[in-house]
């Protein structure tokens, strides 16, 4: 869009009693193929286009967005939120557009559209047949591989101007084990913010059977008993519980609206001594990475906790103001259609430095969590529901047998102090996270942690 229109269309904001507008333009190309029983299931791509206008008053989110770009049309719909906005402040200018500093560098080597749909099934056949070649028992494989390619510009009121290339990939794989009426599935889904060179190097042979062994052991494992007791929860995904139940309550989206059990808590200590955790936007290719936010705001890495302290929240510009903290880069949003707010980018708790035996050796009688699956989260009480998708009893110290069935429920806010170890081998994991602002890439992480109590649910 040419600056001197976008600055038009700004002026026209303020002119409606705004005291702050925005303008986001995106073109987004997207491609999936989905593999499933050998055989390509679907092959899609298509390329969205559209823009988003957001003007702000007093701390409230005025927004409109439409695929025209039209000037007359985009004068329209501040002419429809300035009755929204019911205001009359007079008229007002833009300052002129400037280029911001620019952010974090990725580096993407293979373009998708380089390479196109037609070298993806070849991958997802190669996934396919390891999975099945371990057991006769995987009775279903589906597969896919995404890329999406998003080519940003925002523009405001106070002069910034700023653009960014997005290039993300993702490849999911479910694995289904079958026997005498019982099922279980096991699953794996890495990505990275990169170009097609993510999957020429995949292991997929690795990953497919990796599921399908986990699968099989699952099938075949004991139900977990019901109760209170000790849990070792392994690292990468196991950041999820953290991710939804304490990370949201860290937005300053849920601060602000009163929905936080941790408001009001900062240089409080919210969590045991031996907890540490961050919001990294600046990890190099990391899928939840941004080199700026959808605000144009440089990323940078957040300590949220220190030692067990509150340090700060996450937030956007609307946030910021209203908590009294300052903007972390962290104003996120799924497309043009959404105006964003403050999202989590690569949230995980630090490592420490034990190591993950000897958190296990010192659970007498308890469960170890190697791989989380789905659960659910109130963010503005902290309450969770996660499913293990892969489990063993400890005893005595020992992982013996494999469970099955079990689910960590519990508080955030509770939990947070009953993590007394901290092991040092730190993952993460790529996810995708859904909330007000529509549903982004985020990953979760964390070391092996040991969680003194915690409910577990059983058959």
């Amino acid at each position: 869009m040419e600056q001197n229109k976008m600055e038009r269309v700004l002026s026209a904001g303020l002119s409606a009693g705004a005291d702050f507008s925005e303008i986001f333009i995106e073109e987004t190309r997207s491609a999936t193929v989905a593999f499933r029983d050998g055989k390509v299931e679907t092959a899609v791509s298509g390329i969205d286009y559209g823009i988003g206008i957001r003007l702000i008053r007093d701390g409230e989110v005025f927004y409109a967005y439409t695929s025209e770009d039209a000037e007359e049309i985009l004068l329209s719909m501040i002419q429809d939120l300035s009755l929204a906005m019911a205001s009359g402040k007079g008229l007002r200018e833009a300052i002129p557009l400037a280029y911001g500093p620019p952010g974090l560098q990725h580096t993407i080597l293979i373009q998708p559209v380089d390479r196109g749909q037609k070298a993806k099934p070849e991958f997802l056949r190669r996934a396919d047949k390891a999975a099945r070649t371990v057991s006769p028992l995987i009775q279903q494989v589906s597969a896919g591989m995404s890329d999406e390619t998003s080519h940003i510009l925002i523009a405001n009121s106070e002069g910034l101007l700023a653009e960014d290339r997005r290039v993300r990939s993702r490849f999911t794989l479910n694995v289904t084990a079958s026997e005498n009426g019982e099922i279980f599935s096991a699953h794996e889904s890495p990505g990275a913010m990169a170009g097609f060179e993510f999957f020429d190097n995949l292991n997929y042979e690795e990953l497919a059977a990796k599921a399908a062994e986990r699968a099989l052991t699952m099938l075949k494992a004991d139900y977990a008993e019901g109760r209170k007791m000790p849990v070792i929860l392994g690292n990468g995904f196991g950041g999820v519980i953290f991710h939804e139940a304490c990370g949201h309550p860290l937005e300053t989206e849920a601060v602000r609206l009163g929905a936080s059990p941790f408001a009001g808590k900062i240089g409080q200590q919210i969590a045991h001594s031996a907890v540490s955790a961050v919001d990294d936007g600046t990890i190099l290719n990391s899928w939840g990475s941004v080199s700026i936010d959808d605000e144009g705001m440089p990323t940078q890495k957040t300590q949220l906790i220190k030692d067990g302290i509150l340090q700060t929240f996450l937030s956007d510009r609307v946030g910021a103001e209203a908590v009294g903290v300052p903007r972390s880069g962290s104003a996120r949003r799924e497309s043009y259609r959404y105006a964003p707010v403050s999202r989590m980018r690569n949230t995980y708790i630090e490592a420490g430095s034990s190591r993950p035996d000897q958190l296990i050796e010192s659970v007498e009688d308890g469960i170890y969590a190697v791989k989380m699956g789905g659960g659910s989260v109130n963010p503005s009480t902290g309450e969770f529901n996660f499913a293990v998708e892969e489990g063993y009893k400890i005893e005595h110290g020992k992982i013996t047998k494999p469970l099955r069935g079990a689910t960590l429920i519990g508080l955030g806010q509770e939990i947070l102090m009953q993590i007394s170890g901290v092991a040092n081998d730190l993952e993460i994991a790529a996810g995708m996270c859904g909330a007000s602002s529509g549903s982004i890439p985020v990953t979760v992480g964390q070391p092996t942690i040991k969680v003194d109590e915690i409910l577990v649910g059983g058959r």
